[in-house]
């Protein structure tokens, strides 16, 4: 009796070869069986003649309907134990037990070991079928999962499976699942036949030196570096209609990943009573590969029962590209990203999420890139989908055109203020909001977002106030004023909206505070030309000439000093000032005496 996995390779003419994995069918051995069962393509169910259909193999049937099983061929075997009245009477009996089932109307061949009957007609059956259908992903990352793990004196630890979907070649750098364990692929081989490379639908062996042969077994997988070993994924699950009425909310259960084995739960957001597919979480007890279109086989904990099958989903929601090349792709990464919103993400990140190589993970985004369908963030770097911007950024020029609108004099918001405003974290916000100042949809300024057209303008009244508060003494005309002193009586003046428009003035120029007190810009503009005019005339001032230049106090000279030094008037030398447009050349004449 078969209690393991068996490995056979199957020329079938023409360069189509298949790898048949015999799979036990006593239900002491069902998790064996369900480890070789995820990587295949097609069934061949072998039913005796003698005996007909087991009560096991509908068991095995049910959990092959959660799989990726695209064809079933029913082999009638012993056939040469019956007359021909005989076979069609069992044939037509094992079809109807197959009713109901993934076999049900698969063809049936009566198969004799014996004779050799009927076994020609069963191999170009079973290569038609393999050579109808498309092929694998070989453009997603590699992923393969483990059925048997060995080691060999010389050579090192190998281990073997079907390798379910991607691409591997020799000197690839895999990981090992869930460890994270880094290796190198040293050799391939098919069937005993070394290789350079292989493509997914292929049973392989891989030798992989430096890996201590206890740091993987059955249930393990060998799988790219962008599949990252996770323990939750949203999935789809479809119950068995025996088992929908006992689901429970937070369902302990029993999951068959690739050849893994793992326990986990499955949690409903609710369990409605109408036939069909639910929505859920799966958790898992350890990290497994999970990726979007994944499938698993779900068991209660005990008895060890079929619950149903379950289809990963990640986040990605169903989302359609207009137009545009590789579609597929293009759309799972347009989607992937929508479900992200404005947090955006990495290529890497996305391309774990849906089951793509990095590669061709870059490649799509720069497909969409091309076409518009997304925007590429800084500080961290990462992509948005355009629709989702779209939408913030009519949700900002709303408030900000409502502000304008409201409060002409306003510069804007400041991204804190902004944020509240949106109810959305600031450091998002300021990531998308400066994708939004890039594509000018939206102006940045002195710390205020604003929109694009916006042009601050004081009221009359507004600008009254402020010019009679800092009205020139014509006695100290360079005099300033407190900048306290201002504040104060602007807030007692009661002229609407006018502490946000001393901030205006400050910030477009027209006022500028120096420490603690405030100029008028035709007080600096004057001052400005003094310094300017002495300088070119004497190269040199010291603080003690620049205060009797402007007619002021120390307590005034040293933060005007400082100003004119931070905005780019004066270069301080020692004591001295001199000034900065002549700084450069005066050094270049000195060097040119010193040289002489």
């Amino acid at each position: 009796m078969t209690i393991d996995l068996g490995f056979a390779p199957l020329d079938l003419g023409e360069g189509l070869r298949a790898g048949i994995v015999d799979v036990p069918g006593h239900e002491r051995f069902l998790h064996n069986m369900l480890a070789g069962a995820s990587g295949m393509d097609a069934v061949l169910l072998v039913v005796a003649a003698n005996e007909g259909v087991m009560a096991q193999t509908r068991e095995h049937l049910a959990i092959l309907r959660h799989l990726d099983v695209r064809a079933v061929l029913v082999v009638m075997t012993k056939c040469d134990l019956l007359g021909s009245g005989e076979r069609a009477a069992r044939r037509a009996a094992i079809g109807e037990q197959l009713a109901g089932t993934i076999a049900e109307s698969a063809a049936t061949f009566d198969v004799s070991s014996r004779t050799g009957e009927g076994i020609d007609a069963l191999r170009d059956a079973l290569g038609a079928a393999l050579r109808a259908m498309p092929r694998r992903n070989v453009a997603a990352p590699a992923y393969l999962p483990v059925d048997r793990a060995f080691s060999l004196p010389g050579i090192g630890t190998v281990v073997t499976g079907t390798l379910a979907q991607g691409t591997i070649a020799r000197g690839d750098a895999l990981i090992v699942v869930p460890t994270g364990r880094r290796v190198r692929i040293r050799r391939i081989e098919v069937f005993g036949e070394a290789t350079e490379r292989a493509e997914a639908g292929t049973r392989v062996a891989l030798n992989l030196p430096g890996l201590d042969r206890p740091a993987v077994a059955r249930g393990a997988a060998i799988a790219d570096a962008v599949l990252v070993p996770r323990d939750a994924a949203r999935v789809r699950f479809s119950p068995e209609d025996q088992a929908r009425a006992g689901l429970r909310r937070r369902q302990p259960v029993r999951v068959h990943l690739g050849s893994a084995e793992i326990l986990g739960s499955l949690v409903f957001e609710h369990l409605p009573e109408s036939d069909g597919e639910l929505e859920a979480m799966l958790h898992l007890r350890r990290a497994a590969v999970l990726f979007p279109g994944m499938r698993a086989v779900v068991r209660r904990l005990s008895p060890k029962t079929l619950l149903g099958g379950a289809i990963v989903t990640g986040t990605i929601g169903p989302h359609a590209v207009d137009d545009g090349p590789s579609a597929p792709d293009d759309a799972a990464m347009l989607a992937a990203l929508t479900a992200h919103a404005l947090d955006g993400a990495p290529a890497a990140a996305l391309a774990a999420e849906v089951n793509l190589r990095e590669a061709s993970a870059q490649a799509a985004l720069r497909r969409l890139l091309a076409h518009g369908d997304v925007v590429a963030l800084e500080r961290p770097s990462g992509f948005v989908a355009t629709s989702v911007l779209r939408e913030l950024e009519t949700r900002v020029l709303d408030v900000l055109r409502a502000l304008h609108a409201r409060e002409p004099w306003s510069l804007g918001l400041t991204s804190l203020t902004l944020a509240r405003s949106l109810q959305l974290p600031e450091p998002i916000l300021v990531r998308a909001a400066s994708a939004l100042v890039a594509a000018e949809t939206l102006s940045y300024s002195d710390g205020y977002y604003a929109a694009r057209d916006h042009v601050a303008h004081l009221t009359p009244e507004q600008r009254e106030l402020l010019e009679r508060l800092l009205r020139e003494d014509p006695a100290q005309p360079l005099r300033p004023r407190p900048y306290a002193e201002v504040a104060a009586a602007i807030e007692r003046s009661g002229v609407g909206g006018a502490t946000r428009a001393l901030q205006t003035a400050i910030v477009r120029g027209e006022l500028i505070r120096v420490g603690s007190e405030l100029y008028r810009a035709a007080q600096m503009a004057a001052i400005r030309a003094r310094v300017e005019r002495h300088l070119a005339q004497h190269r040199r001032m010291t603080a003690a000439q620049f205060r009797d230049l402007v007619g002021t106090s120390r307590k005034y000279a040293i933060p005007l000093l400082e100003w004119l030094d931070r905005t780019g008037v004066t270069l301080r030398d020692g004591d001295d000032r001199l000034l900065r447009s002549r700084a450069g050349s005066s050094r270049e004449e000195g060097g040119e005496r010193t040289s002489v």
